[in-house]
C-alpha cells in the first residue's frame, strides 16, 4: 500500500511539530497542569454524548413509540445528516473558521438535548401514541447530527495541527464517553423502576447530563485559545498558511479541489483502515451483544455488562497509544484489515461448539472488539495528519472523519444483514 511513502526529510518539513527557521528560538509553551489535553479530553467525551444520550434513552422512546423502529431510524437519519454536512464542510473548509465551526456546533448540540426534556415537560409528560413528538424528537436527532459533523470535524481537524498529544485526548475522550453512558446505563437500570415513570427519569438524567457536558465544552473551547500552548501553534499555522499563499497563491475553485484530491489521495489508505476498523465494529456492537447472545447468570443484566466491556477496552486502546504509537502506518492498517476475523469468531458464539457459546468466549471476543477498535483508531487518527504540511492538517481531520462516518453508516447497515 502507498501509505506515507515521503522520505524522512520530507516529514520532518511537513510537521507541525517542528519549528522553522522564523521560530526555532521560540520556546514551546508550557500545558500547564495538561489543562490543554484535559480541555481536549472533555471535548472529545462531550461531541459523542449526544448520540449516546439518544441512543441511551432508546427504552424511553420505545415506550413513547410502539410502533416504530426508534433506534433504526434515529441511526439513519444521524449518520446521513452528519455524512452530507462533511461533504459540504469538507469543499468549504477554506473559507470557513474552525473556531466558529465548532462553536456553533456545540451551541446546536445543546439546542438537540433541550429538546427532549423540555418537550416531555410541556407535551408529553409520560404519554405514550404522541407521535408528533417523535417527528420532533427526529428532528432533534439529525440537528445534532449536523452538529456533530461541525464538531468532530473541526475538533479532529485542530487537533492534527497540534502534537500527537492532543489527538490521542480527543480520541480517548470520545472513549471516555461510552465508558460514562455504560455507568449511568448501570446506575438508572438499578435505580430506576422499568415502568413508565422509571424509564422517564432515565432518559431525563442522560440528557441532562448531556446539556451540562455541552455547557463545561463550550468554556473549554473558548479558554482553550487564550492558553499559551495553543496560541503557540496557531502562530506557526498562521505563518505557515501566509509563506503558502505567497508561493502558491490564493486557493479557489479548481486549484483549491485539485489540492484537496492530492491531500485525500495521501491519507487514503489511514481513511480505508478507519472506515474498515467502524464497519466492523458497527455491524458487531451494540446490536449483536444486546440481540443475539443471551446468559442465563447474567440474565437482562448481560447485554449491559458486555456494553461496559467494550466502552472499558476502547478506552484502555485508546488510551495505549499515549504509551506506545508505532511509527509504520502499514501495520495499523493491516491489523484494521486482520479484524474481519471477528465475523467467524462472533459467528461461531452463536453456533459453534458448546463452550464457545458460553459467557466467557463472548466476553474476551468483546474486549478484544473494543480494544482493538480503540488502539487502531488512535493509531491512524494521530498519523494521518502528520503526513501533510501544517496548512492541510485541518482538511486531513476532516477527511479522516468523513471515512470514519463513512464507516459508521456502512456497518450500521451491515448489522441488519451479516449472516448472524
Amino acid at each position: 500500500m502507498g501509505v506515507a511513502d515521503g522520505t524522512a526529510d520530507d516529514k520532518a518539513s511537513e510537521s507541525p511539530l517542528i519549528p522553522t527557521s522564523s521560530t526555532a528560538s521560540q520556546k514551546i509553551p508550557k500545558d500547564t497542569f495538561h489543562f490543554a489535553y484535559i480541555i481536549y479530553f472533555t471535548l472529545g467525551a462531550g461531541f459523542l454524548l449526544p448520540w449516546n444520550a439518544f441512543i441511551t434513552a432508546v427504552d424511553y422512546f420505545d415506550y413513547l413509540y410502539p410502533d416504530v423502529n426508534v433506534d433504526r431510524i434515529f441511526a439513519v437519519v444521524y449518520m446521513l445528516v452528519a455524512l452530507v454536512s462533511l461533504v459540504i464542510i469538507i469543499f468549504y473548509a477554506h473559507r470557513s473558521d474552525a473556531y466558529v465551526r465548532i462553536n456553533v456546533g456545540l451551541s446546536l448540540f445543546v439546542v438537540s438535548l433541550l429538546v427532549v426534556p423540555v418537550m416531555d415537560a410541556v407535551y408529553i409528560k409520560g404519554q405514550s401514541g404522541l407521535y408528533a413528538g417523535f417527528y420532533v424528537t427526529v428532528v432533534a436527532v439529525g440537528l445534532s447530527g449536523l452538529a456533530d459533523a461541525l464538531v468532530q470535524g473541526g475538533l479532529i481537524g485542530s487537533a492534527g495541527e497540534l502534537p500527537e498529544r492532543y489527538m490521542q485526548a480527543v480520541v480517548a475522550g470520545t472513549a471516555a464517553s461510552g465508558v460514562l453512558v455504560s455507568f449511568l446505563r448501570i446506575f438508572t437500570k438499578a435505580a430506576y423502576s422499568q415502568d413508565s415513570e422509571g424509564l422517564r427519569g432515565s432518559a431525563i438524567l442522560y440528557f441532562t447530563v448531556g446539556i451540562i457536558l455541552m455547557v463545561i465544552c463550550i468554556i473549554f473551547y473558548n479558554v482553550a485559545h487564550r492558553l499559551p500552548v495553543f496560541k503557540y501553534y496557531n502562530d506557526l499555522k498562521s505563518r505557515a498558511v501566509n509563506e503558502d499563499r505567497q508561493e502558491n497563491g490564493s486557493l479557489a475553485g479548481p486549484q483549491w479541489r485539485s489540492s484537496l484530491w492530492k491531500i485525500v489521495g495521501r491519507v487514503k489508505w489511514f481513511g480505508f483502515g478507519i472506515g474498515l476498523i467502524y464497519i466492523v465494529t458497527l455491524s458487531i456492537f451494540p446490536g449483536y451483544i444486546t440481540e443475539d447472545v443471551h446468559s442465563e447468570i447474567f440474565k437482562d443484566w448481560y447485554s449491559i455488562f458486555l456494553i461496559t466491556v467494550y466502552n472499558v477496552f476502547d478506552l484502555v486502546g485508546k488510551s495505549l497509544t499515549a504509551v506506545y504509537l508505532p511509527e509504520n502506518p502499514k501495520v495499523s492498517i493491516g491489523a484494521s484489515a486482520g479484524r474481519l476475523l471477528f465475523y467467524p469468531l462472533f459467528w461461531g458464539c452463536l453456533h459453534g461448539p458448546r463452550f464457545f457459546r458460553t459467557e466467557i468466549p463472548v466476553t474476551f471476543l468483546t474486549f478484544l472488539l473494543g480494544l482493538t477498535n480503540g488502539y487502531l483508531t488512535s493509531v491512524l487518527m494521530i498519523l494521518a495528519p502528520k503526513t501533510v504540511q501544517l496548512q492541510h492538517a485541518e482538511i486531513v481531520g476532516i477527511v479522516i472523519v468523513l471515512f470514519l462516518v463513512v464507516g459508521l453508516a456502512i456497518g450500521s447497515i451491515v448489522a441488519w444483514f451479516w449472516v448472524i
